[in-house]
């Protein structure tokens, strides 16, 4: 029974690693501002919704099932599609798939398993956006083939995750407002910016299998400068979000610790610093994305 229970938690752990499941917190808190500021417009202040306790408590639940579910299977299917590439890369090969912990069979049904719960999902909040969770599925999906294709790959990317903030507005409201679509700017230039710092570890594999990216094609420096501007456009996005939301002090002030952060980001892979962008990719985005959500938290609690 010991041994059953150990390979089960083994198992799990094979499927968060596959799926990267930490890396949510990267999207996940900017659905949450998205949350934050529907709630404080349309709830609490101006009393346009009308849903009971429990019926906000369901919505809340079935717009993180939904981000939970959609990253899980779009990731799940990046492996898949990326395997043979990961296999002959000596920094992915000891990934799930190519080191055989998940065999492809396993892999493609968790993709549809949680292809699945993300369409149902997405139902059960309201019509609008179970027949839009399709479309979803076929962006994040078509995204795994672009590196095929296009340098622009890192933008598609960060197209594909920043639909969450405006998915989150549909889920609530059944349309999409100005302030939805300049914080999915925001987020769509922040995953671009340290995608192309990720994908500077890759240059000489990805000249060799012919793949592409912006490090491949225009070189280390360059491609620097494209994540720098990147984050440049992230920043001024939250202004603007921030703007037309007529938020107060915390949140510019939170916007401005951003922007520090973005700073030492960039100030730690200077001149092609290669071996500090883990540590620049995970910890401090990580840190990015939470500390915006509670800011504006923050600031809609204080001054309500």
């Amino acid at each position: 029974m010991k041994t059953k229970i150990i390979q089960l938690f083994s198992s799990i752990e094979s499927y968060l690693r596959m799926i990267k499941f930490s890396h949510t917190i990267f999207a996940l808190p900017f659905a949450g501002i998205a949350l934050v500021e529907i709630l404080y417009k349309y709830y609490f202040k101006n009393f346009i919704l009308d849903w009971t306790l429990e019926e906000l408590i369901l919505k809340i639940l079935g717009i993180i099932l939904c981000m939970i579910s959609m990253r899980s299977a779009a990731m799940g299917f990046n492996r898949i599609v990326d395997r043979e590439f990961d296999a002959k890369n000596p920094r992915t090969s000891n990934r799930e798939i190519p080191s055989g912990k998940i065999s492809l069979k396993k892999a493609k049904i968790f993709v549809v398993i949680f292809t699945i719960i993300f369409i149902l999902s997405a139902f059960l909040i309201n019509s609008l956006a179970g027949l839009l969770s399709p479309l979803v599925v076929l962006i994040t999906f078509g995204y795994s083939y672009t590196k095929r294709m296009t340098f622009l790959c890192h933008f598609i990317l960060g197209f594909a995750i920043g639909l969450a903030p405006s998915a989150v507005w549909v889920a609530l409201l059944n349309k999409i407002e100005l302030q939805a679509l300049f914080l999915s700017g925001a987020l769509m230039f922040y995953i671009a910016g340290f995608d192309i710092l990720y994908a500077c570890q890759d240059i000489e594999f990805d000249k060799k299998e012919n793949l592409y990216s912006i490090p491949s094609r225009f070189g280390l420096n360059i491609a620097l400068w494209v994540a720098r501007f990147s984050h440049v456009i992230s920043l001024i996005f939250l202004i603007l979000f921030s703007v037309i939301s007529n938020v107060d002090s915390i949140f510019y002030f939170t916007i401005f610790i951003v922007a520090i952060l973005f700073f030492i980001e960039h100030y730690l892979v200077r001149g092609g610093r290669i071996e500090k962008i883990p540590i620049a990719f995970f910890n401090i985005n990580s840190i990015i994305s939470t500390i915006l959500f509670f800011g504006l938290l923050l600031d809609r609690m204080i001054f309500f």
